[in-house]
């Protein structure tokens, strides 16, 4: 029997829902916009989380010399996503380190993607679309990509392979070198984004055997080639970065083809398990054991392979969901367990790996949804979205801060050691180290030789007085890590504080060496050299400190004191007076420049700061 080149019934729809109104749809994708934005309200104003400080662009990348160095040198940023970062690199000159900015960005995004969603699946006569489109606006599994400033290469990303999808299509239908080009471009944009739009040819070929049952080599395949080989570039690249750069390898990674068999199965039905029901979702799940020996284990992957048999076996009769499983699982292929990625470190899954692929789910949902009568098809969506937009709202509010996160993480998941540990490290800067220990302890306990926790253990028990306690942590994170530039300057801290300058100075020395741009060590090496009357060379590094980091008041405030120490109290004054553009409050730095402006005879001048540091600091005068 001849197959007929049309699409599976499942997918059919009347002419009439092909007819658009683009007043009505205006008006749909405005209200699109307004719901989205609504359920994100508690994460607009939300700060910096995790490692969002290494997307939002650094200091030395804030030029036009920095842009360049985001294109054209690979580990300038965390990833190599240029387009993104120059993203990034363009906002920060809009709106600098204010965190509301990007936030509304990423939920522009996400609202775009929505829509654009809607206009590829009518455009390929799906119905649904419009449900499927608020699925996507508003399930809470998409809450990790749009309220962390970090996945907007998951949000821009998704807006471009959208928009390529769509200039395919029309590419497709009328053969238009203008709509290729425009589609390849959008493309190759998706891939400076994030890889994992890789998939996309791919996904157009299922489209394509969908539609008209066959594939012909000329009229789908060919012209699809470049994008392949643009695709499978930018994987092996972006696969050799995340070892060799990031550090996606090691005993953590360390998984025979087996076992990855095993964990691909069993992250195929966890996030398809989470679409469905998006309760307890967790900023870290916790980290399965992977282990192909143990029976159950298999069941997984045995249970996703019957799923496949079974769906080829129904493609006789509708190729709908057997197209709708290889769009969803082969957007997750890079996400299930084959190659390494960092994140593995702390979880095998995470809610941002399934933004890409949720599309066919949310699709498919649409087309559900139409097999109710229409009245109860209305209702039962409006209470789905109404109900999924609520979670949003509620796990939305769980990133406004790092705390938050991590303590709601904690909650959920008590054994993430990531989470306790970045807890930890914002304990101890806060001062708090006493409430960071119980947590430095319990990562320790899960994960022993951890150098940044070694480290950050360091720190707090030399905050507390209790230096000589912190020498063998931080001996043992440079014993694991000896290039740990971080935990050399921990320990000279710790050498310091015991009176031991000399083990103090080397420890700060070889961290400048090591990080030449890590300011903190700058200062710190700064300080030693002034305690030993090493004027000259403390100058040197205070400058540094200051060059790297502007805004550090210590590092500014010691250049000012060592300067004027030497006599050149007029280099110190703008030092000294940058302190007080910052803080106007500080006792010091009104002191320091008092003492300074008298020097130079600016007598009037010097006992008016004088004045001011009495003012705030009224023991200076006893």
């Amino acid at each position: 029997m001849k197959r007929s080149s049309r699409p599976a019934p499942l997918f059919e729809t009347s002419s009439s829902a092909l007819e658009f109104n683009r007043w009505k749809f205006a008006g749909l994708f405005a209200a699109i916009f307004a719901v989205t934005f609504i359920a994100y309200l508690p994460a607009l104003k939300g700060e910096l989380l995790w490692d969002d400080i290494g997307h939002v662009t650094s200091p030395a990348l804030q030029s036009w010399s920095g842009l360049l160095r985001i294109w054209f040198e690979p580990g300038a940023t965390q990833q190599y996503y240029p387009l993104l970062h120059s993203a990034f690199w363009l906002e920060h000159k809009l709106w600098g380190d204010a965190t509301a900015g990007y936030h509304v960005i990423n939920v522009i995004w996400h609202a775009l993607s929505a829509c654009l969603l809607i206009t590829v699946l009518r455009r390929l006569a799906i119905p649904g679309a419009i449900f499927a489109g608020l699925l996507f606006a508003l399930h809470p599994v998409c809450v990790e990509s749009v309220a962390w400033i970090t996945e907007q290469k998951n949000t821009l990303s998704l807006v471009l392979y959208l928009s390529a999808a769509l200039a395919y299509l029309c590419f497709d239908r009328e053969r238009s070198p203008r709509s290729y080009a425009l589609a390849l471009v959008f493309f190759a944009g998706a891939l400076l984004s994030k890889t994992v739009t890789a998939s996309l040819p791919a996904a157009l070929l299922v489209i394509f055997w969908w539609q008209r049952g066959r594939l012909a080599w000329r009229r789908d395949i060919v012209p699809l080639l470049p994008w392949f080989a643009l695709g499978v570039a930018s994987g092996l690249f972006t696969a050799h970065f995340e070892r060799a750069l990031i550090g996606a390898q090691g005993s953590e990674f360390a998984l025979n083809f087996a076992d990855r068999l095993v964990l691909a199965g069993r992250v195929f039905w966890f996030y398809l398990g989470k679409l469905i029901w998006p309760a307890e979702l967790i900023f870290v799940y916790p980290r399965w054991i992977v282990d192909a020996s143990i029976w159950w284990q298999w069941l997984f992957t045995f249970a996703g392979l019957g799923l496949l048999a079974s769906l080829i076996w129904w493609s006789r009769r509708n190729r709908g969901p057997l197209a709708a499983a290889l769009l969803f699982g082969g957007s997750l292929f890079p996400a299930l367990g084959f190659f390494n990625v960092y994140p593995f470190l702390f979880s095998y899954v995470a809610d941002h790996f399934q933004y890409l692929a949720s599309l066919a789910i949310f699709a498919t949902a649409g087309v559900a949804l139409t097999f109710l009568p229409r009245k109860a098809g209305i209702i039962t969506g409006a209470l789905l979205t109404t109900a999924l937009g609520i979670v949003t709202w509620h796990h939305a509010a769980s990133y406004r801060d790092n705390v938050t996160l991590y303590e709601t993480t904690l909650q959920r998941n008590p054994d993430a050691w990531l989470a306790h540990h970045n807890l930890a490290v914002i304990l101890v800067d806060r001062g708090q180290s006493a409430a960071a220990l119980p947590h430095l302890e319990r990562t320790l306990a899960l994960r022993p030789n951890y150098p940044e926790a070694l480290n950050t253990f360091g720190n707090a028990l030399t905050q507390l007085g209790r230096a000589s306690e912190a020498i063998a942590p931080l001996d043992r994170a440079i014993q694991l890590q000896p290039h740990y530039a971080e935990a050399h300057n921990t320990l000279g801290v710790a050498f310091m504080a015991l009176g031991r300058a000399e083990a103090g100075l080397t420890q700060f020395e070889t961290a400048v060496h090591l990080k030449p741009d890590y300011a903190t060590a700058h200062r710190n090496f700064g300080q030693a050299l002034l305690n030993a009357k090493r004027l000259p060379e403390a100058t040197q590094h205070f400058t540094r400190a200051v060059q790297l980091d502007a805004a550090d008041l210590s590092s500014l405030l010691q250049l000012g004191t060592v300067l004027a120490l030497q006599g050149r109290y007029a280099d110190a004054l703008p030092h000294l007076q940058a302190v007080l553009e910052i803080n106007p409050e500080s006792d010091q730095a009104h002191l320091r420049l008092a003492l300074a402006l008298r020097s130079l005879g600016r007598t009037t001048e010097a006992n008016a700061h004088y004045q001011q540091a009495l003012q705030f600091n009224p023991t200076l005068g006893r």
